[in-house]
């Protein structure tokens, strides 16, 4: 449904929003002080009570001691502890209030928990009025606002059909810029900007807050699907309950760093399927299988499990909500998160040693509701507890409702037998497990998927999820050969024919055919379509040969060679995993001797001695430590290796205390040699590339993997993958973990390849390089004059921008402007020559600068830097194809209505006005053309001040208009009733919800209806058979949102 205005996408809104839980009486035109009168009547009519106001109204100045509070308390983050604190304190200074003049009184001001119920009220401003805080700027109008109990929460910034919803965005960080959202609009929580095509919601940031577009969420379903359609957005989001529950239960105020965060939908959804599991839980059952979560790495699972625990806490449904960790290091990393998530009266509780974990079970303290312990601990609980866990304790802590949310559950449950010790402690008790990597039947272990354990899965939002909806990075998997594989597959051919030489092989029939049967083999072994598996060559390499020097020594100089490329000349950071510790031993040494310059260390469970080598390990640890600690002074040894473990992942991670280690280069870790650490869990998005001489399958590539893809700006398009060993093989593998992990949509987890961005560098220079031309200049040696035009040469810069940072990465240079590549399947060679040099690059950069330079002027000295995305950020270009557009609509009919204009130059123009047209969709080129021709052969004259787009827009509303209009005069239907139905969202399944399409039909004029279709049809219908033909005529025509009906005689 388009809208050629603004104020008539805000009336519609209006009235869904009325639908759906908001009051109908609208607050028109209010200014902050209406809005404080409002806010005060509504305080009192819910705190009347003799214990409270007494049924004597609010005071100015008992208002004005409310809102000192708000001014005091300034951010999002804190007023959200306000909203959300249920009551606010002040003393009573009206004088006829004699029981409590002077006093200390609270008043109610807001329940998360009394949803569209109680006290709660729901209101709507319509153009709010902001007073501006300078005499330089005019007041402002919004344009919607929504109160609850009186408080604004929520505003709505909107634009028509046609306008980006980034205008939304730009018009409510400049309201915030101008000091609008302060005094009682500071409490606002949550902004959206709409346009009848897309919304975004986001968190207020505050006045010194920065608005980051990768934190505007678009709204999505239960399966992950965006919401684009207003409609459904409004009946949904904006709706009550989920407005009041996005308030109350979906925004965190994250004290670690400040910031009021909101949750996305699938948060919301994972979150709200646990709370309600356990809402259900019949306690005296035992079913303990309560289900899992598979939200992938890097998208907020933390969060998620948190706010799990937070609902279900304040629902009081469980007595205790425990949180299970896998190790020591990372749960200090959450502990700290969830103290950082919590709010003001809620506490964290840490488990120091199980004396500590059986007092706070058995606990009634409100304040030990949510603890945070290890798996391990709390497995070990009845034999480590050293006569703590008594009869009379385990009586105490089984009697209680307790819900165990298992982090990392795809690794944590499946050893050691530990899940099955704790269910047989606490066998009352409901488990939930998160994972970005669910165990399934392809990779189960020990007979048992995690749903085995867990139960059901209650949502999913898989790795292509993720990096479709640009929450982490994709992935660029490289597969590197340290052997030539025409050499292993003879060496196995031989030595399966039992032969010295080839020539020997060849000599003898028998040989000769089992070596040629071994030649003929794939490297990578592969299954049938009977699931039996066939070997590859690489399947009878032993290890061992992966073992050898020469090896390793392959893998080491294409770390050296790729080194000041991949990490961005020490920028970023890169793990290697390795096979066991010896092998991480000697690889310590192999870096050190052959790149002396890198900063690196290694990371192993030293109890642990996988190839029996004790006296190498012990050895080789205290090299390792010794280094480390004459590297960066400090005094670890083997005994607190366990800190230094920490002090890796912190100097890794940029955590405290090296928050700003990348100031000080000396002190960053540039590799990280691990054996089966750090390639779980650990977080960091200093690391962009992970290196493997390791093979791995399902779950553990995926995670390995997804070390490297947190995001971070430009610099980092991907995360960047080089494995080693049986390559073919672990291609293979890495292959059927995708599919197992990305919900079977592996679209956008591997990135484009370097001829593939060279390419794109080619066809974005080409339009840049065109744009210039038409406008008359060469060589770029000035700016075009028109700002339309410099605003779509911004737009294309950014994107071959974004072509050459991920082609950088993957090897390009200028000096090197010819590639040479080879078809994967065909195995032909090909090249891409890229068509500009680095000298035109550098014009084109200076041209860039100069877009935000003063006037027109010249740029200054000195060299241009290569990383321009500073000045990229910093200008609007999604409106720029409606602008180019429009300009060169104005261009060509200034051209078409000036006397004595060449034909031919007319006729270029409308070519140039044709080219914009494919940023359409079909049916809006569809009224271009229509509004063209109207301009062709004037029967529409041109008005002053509007677009080309709002020319499109109008022709769409009249047509559908005209669609509804000629349907019911055909029909005899009612035309108010045809349009109601029009304007809300109708499906298949809801159209007759209130009985809303039998009214309609019923209103059909029968004699009407049948001259209709025996006219379209050209002969005699039954009476009977009518009825059949208005019910699918009309079905179709609302359901497809309306479209030109048949008239009779069209087709003569």
């Amino acid at each position: 449904m388009s809208f050629a205005k603004e104020v008539d996408f805000e009336t519609a809104l209006i009235k869904i929003l009325s639908e759906h839980g908001w009051e109908k009486e609208i607050l028109h035109n209010y200014t902050e002080q209406q809005l404080i009168q409002n806010w005060a009547d509504i305080l009192y009519q819910n705190n009347r009570g003799i214990d409270r106001l007494d049924s004597y109204p609010l005071t100015e100045g008992e208002m004005q001691q409310i809102l000192e509070q708000i001014a005091a308390l300034r951010t999002p983050l804190k007023l959200n502890g306000f909203i959300n604190g249920k009551s606010v304190s002040i003393t009573r200074d009206n004088p006829e209030d004699t029981r409590h003049f002077g006093k200390e009184i609270s008043l109610k001001i807001y329940d998360r928990r009394e949803i569209a119920a109680g006290q709660s009220r729901y209101q709507i401003v319509r153009q709010p009025r902001f007073s501006s805080k300078s005499k330089l700027l005019n007041d402002r109008r919004g344009d919607l606002m929504l109160l609850i109990n009186g408080m604004p929460v929520i505003h709505i910034e909107l634009k028509k059909s046609g306008v980006p919803v980034s205008q939304a965005c730009n018009q409510i960080k400049k309201y915030s810029a101008e000091g609008i959202f302060t005094g009682l609009f500071s409490l606002v929580q949550i902004f959206v900007a709409m346009n009848p095509e897309e919304t975004v919601y986001f968190a207020n940031p505050g006045l010194e807050g920065e608005f980051n577009p990768n934190f505007y969420f678009h709204w999505a379903d239960f399966d992950n699907e965006p919401i684009h359609d207003w409609k459904v957005i409004a009946s949904t989001l904006l709706s009550i309950p989920m407005a009041h529950q996005l308030i109350g239960f979906y925004t965190v105020a994250d004290d670690t760093d400040g910031i009021l965060k909101v949750m996305r939908s699938y948060q919301v959804f994972a979150a709200n399927r646990i709370s309600d599991k356990v809402a259900k839980t019949k306690w005296e059952m035992g079913g303990q299988r309560g289900g899992f979560i598979w939200h992938t790495t890097g998208s907020g699972k933390t969060m998620t499990s948190f706010k799990s625990a937070q609902l279900i806490a304040a629902s009081k449904d469980a007595d205790k909500v425990v949180f299970l960790i896998d190790r020591i290091e990372l749960g200090t990393q959450s502990l700290k998160e969830y103290r950082g998530f919590a709010e003001q009266n809620e506490e964290i509780q840490a488990t120091e040693n199980t004396h500590v974990l059986v007092a706070k079970l058995t606990s009634p303290d409100p304040a030990n509701t949510l603890i945070v312990t290890s798996i391990q601990k709390m497995s070990n609980i009845r034999e480590d507890s050293e006569g703590e866990l008594n009869a009379a304790d385990l009586a105490v802590i089984q009697s209680k409702r307790i819900v165990f949310i298992v982090d990392e559950c795809h690794r944590s449950v499946f050893g050691e037998n530990m899940m099955p010790r704790i269910k047989q402690t606490f066998p009352r008790a409901i488990f939930f497990g998160f994972s970005g990597t669910p165990i399934q039947d392809e990779n189960q272990k020990k007979g048992s998927i995690t749903a085995t354990i867990f139960g059901d899965e209650l949502h999913r939002y898989s790795i292509a999820d993720g990096i479709r909806d640009k929450n982490v990075l994709g992935f660029d998997p490289y597969k590197v050969l340290t052997y030539k594989d025409a050499d292993l597959r003879q060496s196995v051919a031989l030595e399966k024919a039992k032969a010295g030489t080839v020539q020997e092989a060849i000599a003898d029939p028998k040989k000769s055919k089992m070596y040629y049967e071994y030649m003929s083999k794939p490297m990578a072994g592969s299954y049938t379509s009977a699931g039996e598996y066939v070997k590859g060559i690489e399947d009878y390499i032993p290890n061992s040969q992966y073992e050898r020097e020469q090896h390793q020594n392959m893998v080491v100089q294409d770390i050296k060679d790729n080194w000041v490329t991949l990490s961005h000349n020490g920028k970023f950071h890169a793990i290697f995993a390795t096979t066991s510790i010896p092998e991480a031993i000697q690889y310590y040494g192999l870096v050190k001797a052959a790149i002396p310059e890198l900063k690196v260390t290694v990371l192993f469970d030293p109890s642990i001695d996988n190839n029996g080598n004790g006296i190498i390990k012990k050895d080789g640890l205290e090299e390792i430590i010794g280094d480390y600690n004459g590297r960066y002074g400090q005094d670890f040894t083997i005994p607190t290796f366990a800190k230094m473990k920490k002090d890796i992942s912190a100097r890794l991670a940029h955590k405290k205390p090296y928050e700003r280690i990348e100031q000080t280069p000396d002190l960053q870790i540039d590799l990280l040699i691990v054996v089966d650490q750090m390639l779980t869990g650990f977080d960091s998005k200093w690391v962009n590339t992970l290196y493997m001489d390791k093979v791995l399958q399902y779950e553990n590539i995926i995670q390995a993997f997804s070390r490297t893809n947190r995001l971070f700006g430009p610099e980092k398009p991907f995360g960047t993958i080089r494995y080693y060993r049986r390559p073919h093989t672990m291609e293979r593998l890495v292959g059927e973990a995708v599919k197992l992990y990305s919900g079977d949509k592996p679209l956008g987890l591997f990135v484009e390849r370097l001829d593939k961005n060279l390419e794109g560098m080619n066809f974005v220079f080409a339009q840049i390089k065109d744009l210039f031309e038409q406008e008359g200049i060469a060589n770029f040696t000035r700016l075009p004059s028109e700002v339309i035009i410099r605003k779509k040469f911004a737009d294309l810069f950014k994107t071959f921008n974004e072509y050459l940072e991920a082609a950088k990465v993957q090897g390009f240079v200028w000096k090197k402007l010819t590639y040479e590549f080879e078809d994967a399947n065909s195995g032909e060679k090909f090249q891409v020559q890229v068509v500009l040099n680095e000298v035109t690059y550098k014009v084109l950069v200076q041209r860039y600068k100069e877009l935000f330079a003063p006037g027109d002027g010249a740029g200054g000295s000195g060299d241009v830097p290569y990383d321009i995305d500073g000045y990229l950020i910093a200008i609007d270009t999604e409106k720029i194809d409606v602008d180019y557009m429009n300009s060169r609509f104005e261009k060509y009919l200034k051209l078409l209505h000036q006397q004595g204009a060449n034909a031919e130059v007319i006729k270029q123009a409308e070519v140039e006005l044709h080219k914009t047209f494919a940023s359409l969709t079909q049916e809006e080129q569809k009224f271009a053309n229509i509004f063209l021709h109207d301009i062709q052969s004037y029967d529409v004259e041109p008005e002053a001040g509007k677009t080309f787009r709002d020319y499109i827009t109008e022709y769409m509303s009249t047509a559908k208009d005209d669609q509804i209009h000629r349907l019911a005069v055909l029909l005899g239907l009612d035309e108010g009733k045809l349009r109601a139905m029009m304007e809300v969202r109708i499906t298949d399944a809801n159209i007759n919800e209130f009985g809303r399409f039998d009214a309609l039909k019923a209103t059909a004029d029968k004699k009407k209806a049948k001259e209709y279709f025996e006219a379209v049809e050209g002969g005699s219908i039954i009476p009977p058979k009518i009825p059949v033909k208005i019910d699918k005529l009309l079905r179709e025509f609302i359901l497809r949102g309306g479209f030109d009906v048949d008239l009779p005689g069209a087709n003569d």
